[in-house]
């Protein structure tokens, strides 16, 4: 696992995969995380690969933060695995480190192995009780961001602040779309802490 920092400058390096299937907004979530680190003044680099199906087909995006020179998380190298879509562990499980955190959108916690941090929220059931079935992504970051931390050691590389900061630029500062994503995200946050 990486040491992460405020200020950590050119040492710093973290690395994020996302999974889910398309209509999840995965896309969303690397775009908003990737903004979050420009913004914080870190290097990124990101890959997408979409599924078969518009809608349904698995969608997984690599999102590298600090002094990389390719895209493209290997086996066993990332440090947070974000799964908005259960079955989708098995797929995209072998991407964690040993002492990665895998947050996952799931009832229960999944198995994921030893030498894993599991941590689950049932996203889908949170997001059709608040009204809000479009926000499942945001209330997983959410609950990730509160759960296991941002700006610090074992975290994300960013706060929920940061997060909102990007959330306000991307959809405009102000309006009943933003106040809807950051009531998801909150949603998110209140349930991881």
């Amino acid at each position: 696992m990486v040491s992460i920092s405020r200020g950590m400058g050119d040492g710093f390096r973290q690395q994020i995969v996302l999974s889910g299937v398309g209509g999840q907004g995965i896309l969303f979530l690397s775009r908003l995380l990737a903004e979050a680190a420009i913004a914080g003044g870190f290097p990124v680099l990101t890959s997408e690969t979409h599924g078969m199906a518009q809608r349904g087909g698995v969608v997984v995006s690599h999102l590298k933060v600090g002094g990389f020179d390719s895209p493209l998380v290997r086996t066993g190298r990332a440090d947070l695995l974000l799964v908005l879509k259960e079955e989708n562990v098995a797929l995209h499980r072998e991407f964690l480190a040993d002492g990665g955190a895998l947050i996952v959108n799931a009832p229960v916690p999944s198995d994921a192995g030893p030498g894993v941090r599991v941590h689950a929220v049932d996203a889908d059931a949170l997001a059709l009780s608040a009204g809000v079935p479009h926000a499942v992504n945001l209330i997983l970051l959410g609950f990730a961001l509160a759960r296991i931390g941002g700006g610090a050691e074992g975290g994300f590389f960013c706060a929920a602040g940061e997060i909102r900061e990007a959330l306000s630029r991307r959809q405009g500062g102000s309006g009943p779309r933003l106040a809807a994503s950051l009531s998801a995200l909150d949603l998110g946050i209140a349930h991881g802490t």
